[in-house]
This record gives C-alpha cells, sequence and structure tokens, in this order.
C-alpha cells in the first residue's frame, strides 16, 4: 500500500518536532522518524488498526507513545490524516478539520 500525508499531518509532524526540539534537536529528529516509520507499518494491515467511527466515517486509530495517528484505508492508499496528542480533545479537533 500507498502511503499519503495529508497538508493537516504534515503541519502535526512540523509542530511535533519544533515543540521536542526545544529541549533537544535529535530527539526531536528520532521522534518524528519513528513516527513516520509507524506511519509505514500501519500500511501492512490498516484494518487492524481501531476504526474511529465516532470521529468521522471510515477513520482508525493507532497509538504511538503519547500520539495518536489518525488514517484512512482507501483502497491500496493510507492517507495520514491527523497526528495528536491524546490528552487533546480530540472531538473537538475533527469537528473544526475534517
Amino acid at each position: 500500500m500507498r502511503l499519503e500525508f495529508s497538508p493537516l499531518a504534515l503541519s502535526d509532524l512540523e509542530t511535533i518536532g519544533d515543540y521536542i526540539s526545544q529541549d533537544s534537536p535529535e530527539n526531536a529528529l528520532r521522534f518524528i522518524q519513528t513516527l513516520r516509520g509507524q506511519c509505514q507499518k500501519i500500511c501492512l494491515a490498516p484494518l487492524a488498526y481501531v476504526a474511529r467511527l465516532e470521529l468521522e466515517s471510515g477513520l482508525r486509530s493507532c497509538v504511538h507513545g503519547r500520539y495518536v495517528i489518525f488514517f484512512r484505508p482507501i483502497k491500496d492508499l493510507v492517507r495520514i490524516e491527523r497526528i495528536l496528542h491524546s490528552a487533546m480533545d480530540l472531538t473537538a479537533q475533527f469537528k473544526s478539520d475534517l
């Protein structure tokens, strides 16, 4: 399966990296790489992850540390929609973003 990031997901990655780099640029780079690696792993079995119908139809999620990767499997594509900190009000994020 192909992997694609939405503009919002790319912005999320940048925001996460910027936040972590305030303490350690090396840790920020390493964490972003592991997040991207987890996104690649999702492509191996996207339907094995939790459906998040309470947020959006067709949406699934994967927890990675304190972050939640939200994605949609679409035919031969996995589209990463958002990557959000788990402490956020996720319902509010999806009402305004998707």
